[in-house]
């Protein structure tokens, strides 16, 4: 309900330490480099897809988004 259980993958350092190959970080910094994070719900005003926009309470918009992409496609 949190996303405390949910495991955060760490993506390479290198990513965000190297550009076209060259080291742009000094030797030894630590690089924490998630491939995403978990918003708070209190911050969450709306979910932008694909699709449309979806606004609380979420289980009806989102539900309404895939009936609409159903009926369409």
């Amino acid at each position: 309900m949190d996303g405390s259980g949910i495991p955060i993958e760490q993506r390479n350092a290198r990513e965000v330490t190297h550009i076209a190959g060259k080291q742009m970080v000094p030797e030894g910094v630590s690089i924490e480099n998630p491939a995403f994070d978990v918003t708070p719900a209190k911050y969450v005003s709306a979910i932008i897809t694909e699709r449309g926009v979806a606004r609380a309470p979420y289980t009806e918009s989102l539900q309404k988004l895939a009936d609409e992409t159903v009926r369409v496609g």
